[in-house]
């Protein structure tokens, strides 16, 4: 109890040792879709990642056409305790309309990291950002996302953001979410 009164929030962790919470394990990950018509930054899903990270949620916010000097599946960015950002091996951003073998080796590289990551099951809640400009530039094959989707541990939400996302994987989302204005501010 506080000084105020009030009692304290209870923390519950979600991972005890290698061991995932049973109160976590019953609960069911839902699937989010946000798109657009055309390429756009989502900052509401960008706050939903780093409020639960803040709240003690271990997130994966992965950019897939974005790169960086020194970044990629090797250097990952750890904002914090619980928020790990990781962009692609390249020195810069994946332009749709320029899509070269490095591009293509290094998303391919990211997308085996990043399922191998949410598979662990280190993660409650993964990112997926402009991914569906990734499958339709044919560099991540839909029915690999699909069988990620499905196969990934039950506890696990996923936010997949992007243009022209698939009608499969909208079809398999429990929401989805579209941005039909983009207003400057």
């Amino acid at each position: 109890m506080s000084q105020l009164g009030v009692s304290a929030p209870i923390s519950v962790p979600l991972q005890t040792g290698d061991r995932v919470h049973p109160l976590f394990q019953s609960l069911e990950g839902t699937i989010q879709v946000f798109t657009s018509v055309q390429r756009n930054f989502f900052t509401n899903v960008m706050v939903q990642a780093l409020r639960a990270a803040g709240q003690g949620t271990p997130v994966l916010v992965v950019q897939f056409l974005k790169g960086g000097i020194q970044q990629g599946p090797a250097y990952p960015v750890q904002l914090g305790q619980n928020l790990d950002w990781v962009r692609c091996g390249l020195a810069g951003c994946v332009h749709p309309e320029a899509v070269d073998a490095a591009a293509a080796a290094a998303l391919n590289e990211l997308w085996l990291q990043t399922q191998a990551r949410v598979m662990q099951g280190q993660y409650a809640l993964v990112v997926l950002d402009e991914l569906s400009l990734a499958v339709k530039l044919g560099l991540i094959a839909e029915s690999s996302v699909l069988a990620f989707l499905r196969d990934r541990p039950a506890q696990v939400d996923v936010v997949l953001t992007g243009p022209e996302m698939p009608a499969a994987i909208l079809e398999m989302a429990d929401q989805v979410t579209q941005l039909r204005r983009n207003f400057l501010i």
